[in-house]
């Protein structure tokens, strides 16, 4: 098997893909920023640095480890913070993007690459469901950086020749989401709940709703669209809407309890998020690379949750 190079491996995505492509017998170099601990450290892979600014120094790990694919996952991002330090978010989600194009066009013009973008692109949305021709109006500095990135990625195809792909990935979560966004709190906040440990869950917008997908899914489609002979760009998503509400009801339904119990609107943790649906239609991925989403979302509810149990039962029995 080939080397695979893979920026935010630290992530929900990138540990997904990491555990993936190690099964299957790959190399895994896992792109770190300069100074930036690992934090857990993945059995099998090995690390580089890199600061995210220096092409050149990209280009001499490129030509050292020798990758066949590059899957570009790192982000600037923590759920609600899609205007927190516009220039990091820039600079991390969007400029870096370039200089990896640039690096792999000077080491070895075969490496596959494949960009995470995001639903946020299209920001305001003109016209829903949105495909891969639906035009882009990003709304905050995090959509207008991974547009930036994304529109690079079509231009380093066109002109040069390159393999890089943009996957055009909405809401997806699993039980390695970081706790700053609302499906991980709303799970352990069932857990901690049922345990008898809190007695309440603030939340913003309960009629806010996300086209919410499974993360080990989402992942797959970027193994799909490398692996096939033509680079493009491909939508990824489920295609449904659902609210937080409904996440709220399953969720504290799977562990015997009723969420209007113990779920409380909180006017401070509201988002401003008046714009149209955005929810996604991976009709083109699903045509040319045979990809369609395998969990849905009474599952992926079922999942976190049991997921947050067991880990404060862990953490209990540890104590």
């Amino acid at each position: 098997m080939g080397t695979a190079f893979i920026t935010g491996i630290t992530g929900q995505d990138g540990s997904y893909l990491a555990a993936n492509l190690l099964e299957e017998g790959h190399r895994i170099i896992g792109l770190l920023r300069e100074g930036r601990a690992p934090g857990a450290m993945l059995d099998g892979v090995e690390y580089a640095e890199w600061d995210f600014t220096d092409v050149g120094a990209l280009t001499a790990l490129l030509q050292k480890f020798r990758p066949s694919e590059f899957y570009n996952l790192a982000a600037f991002s923590s759920g609600a913070g899609m205007y927190d330090d516009p220039v990091a978010i820039g600079e991390l989600n969007g400029i870096s993007v370039a200089r990896v194009l640039r690096a792999i066009l000077d080491a070895n013009t075969s490496i596959r690459f494949c960009q995470a973008s995001s639903s946020e692109m299209f920001g305001d949305p003109v016209s829903s469901p949105q495909s891969e021709s639906t035009p882009f109006r990003p709304c905050s500095p995090y959509g207008a950086a991974k547009l930036f990135a994304h529109t690079v990625v079509g231009a380093y195809r066109r002109r040069h020749g390159a393999f890089a792909c943009s996957a055009i990935l909405y809401n997806h979560e699993s039980p390695l989401r970081g706790r700053a966004f609302v499906t991980r709190k709303i799970a352990d906040a069932v857990a901690r709940i049922r345990a008898g440990l809190d007695d309440e869950l603030k939340l913003g917008n309960l009629e806010a709703q996300r086209d919410w997908g499974y993360a080990p899914d989402y992942v797959r489609a970027l193994r799909l669209m490398l692996a096939h002979s033509n680079a493009d760009d491909y939508v990824v998503a489920t295609g449904q809407l659902h609210s937080v509400r409904e996440f709220c009801e399953l969720a504290f339904a799977h562990a015997g309890l009723d969420y209007r119990d113990w779920v409380r609107e909180n006017a401070a943790d509201v988002r401003l998020d008046r714009r149209g649906q955005v929810v996604g239609d991976a009709t083109k991925a699903q045509q040319i690379l045979g990809w369609c989403p395998s969990t849905d979302f009474g599952t992926l509810v079922r999942l976190m949750v049991d997921a947050s149990i067991a880990s404060l039962a862990n953490k209990d029995s540890m104590s």
